[in-house]
């Protein structure tokens, strides 16, 4: 097995392009990719350009009626079907919608495929990680699930055994709903309270199918979760689940959508956060899955402050190259910001608040705090489930 990592990236996922209103503004995408060039860390990888996903590979997860009016729509958006999601304001058409939206798919299924081949320990697709997509409809700005498909193609290969974690401030619905009744898959989800954010599931009682119990866990925070109380939870259910079930691969999502300066959710988790999760995943990836590694990207909407540092950070990782927090930015991806966006760029590769501090769940924990109180809903709704105690 290959130990170099490799990069997913075709410039043309940046055609990803809602329009100019629409909050998935494709810069991120360029100015991330960028980044990883300003600081070397695309000469510590391998740069692939996968092919799109072609029908059939579509067709593992989506109905062949809804490929059907995406490829319609990608043709003639202003006839873009609104039964199938379609043409709304969070997935307006737009033309070659299901070229791009196929190509990103490709690079996640091409990551899959290298890493169980054994031509990549990890692999990551920072232009992936569209998690809310249907088998039958477009939602919450994804179009085709990347993610998903990234599964189902390592079940195709031979995977019996693959986790998924998603650490975006979203539920991951759309990769829960594609497993919902597989056992081979255990789907685990860290997002705001549904009570709060879209799509408005991902409540602890979501645990699988009667035939697949146990391989769905959702862990609900409260809004205003920081730093302490995130990487928290995190460890006082992730780990233990992933021991437990011991996956051939580990699919991860990296949504910086959890940023305090995120406009469209209510986490408060700085940058050095997430890569502590990142850090983590990648422990857990080597622990536990013989160092199958697939991360992908996924929502984040403070595209020059955020974005680009979290999955920099993420590529770092995958690398074997981790950035320092304190690392300077060099100068030219900040003039190149200025050029595109008219913004001044971050400084730094830090909020500061490396290295994050938290309390471990072993240590105790209190049953009147709301986070607790989350960690505690989703250990009972499905720890007993997998016979571990709750």
């Amino acid at each position: 097995m290959s130990g170099r990592a490799q990069l997913m990236w075709d410039e043309a996922v940046t055609g990803y392009d809602f329009g100019p209103e629409h909050p998935m503004d494709p810069v991120r995408l360029a100015l991330t990719r960028r980044l990883v060039g300003a600081l070397g860390l695309d000469r510590e990888v391998e740069v692939v350009a996968a092919k799109p996903a072609g029908e059939s590979t579509l067709r593992l997860v989506h109905r062949e009626d809804y490929i059907d009016a995406v490829k319609a729509a990608s043709v003639d958006p202003g006839s873009a079907d609104g039964s199938y999601g379609l043409g709304t304001m969070d997935d307006p058409a737009f033309a070659g919608m299901h070229e791009v939206s196929a190509l990103i798919a490709g690079q996640s299924v091409g990551a899959a495929e290298a890493v169980w081949r054994g031509d990549a320990l990890h692999a990551v697709n920072f232009a992936g990680g569209l998690h809310h997509a249907m088998p039958g409809s477009a939602s919450g700005f994804c179009v085709y699930n990347d993610a998903a498909l990234a599964i189902a193609r390592l079940l195709e290969l031979g995977a019996e055994r693959v986790a998924y974690v998603d650490v975006d401030v979203h539920h991951g619905d759309g990769v829960q709903a594609a497993f919902w009744e597989d056992p081979r898959v255990l789907t685990i989800s860290l997002h705001e309270h549904p009570r709060t954010l879209f799509p408005q599931t991902g409540w602890p009682e979501e645990t699988g199918a009667d035939r697949a119990e146990g391989s769905a866990v959702n862990v609900a925070l409260p809004a205003g979760t920081g730093d302490a109380g995130w990487v928290r939870a995190f460890h006082a259910v992730v780990p233990e689940l992933i021991a437990d079930f011991r996956p051939q691969v580990l699919v991860t999502q990296h949504g910086a959508d959890t940023h305090f300066e995120d406009p469209l959710a209510h986490l408060a988790v700085s940058l050095d956060a997430q890569r502590a999760v990142q850090l983590a995943c990648h422990e857990l990836a080597h622990e536990y899955a013989g160092g199958r590694w697939v991360a992908l990207g996924g929502g984040g909407y403070a595209v020059v402050d955020v974005v680009p540092r979290s999955w920099t950070h993420l590529v770092g990782i995958a690398a074997g190259r981790p950035v320092e927090p304190e690392t300077v930015i060099p100068e030219g991806w900040r003039q190149d910001v200025f050029a595109r966006t008219r913004q001044l760029g971050p400084m730094r590769m830090t909020d500061g608040r490396w290295p994050v501090s938290w309390a471990s769940w072993e240590a105790g924990y209190d049953p009147a705090d709301r986070l607790d109180q989350a960690v505690l809903a989703a250990r009972r709704a499905v720890f007993p489930l997998r016979g571990l105690l709750a």
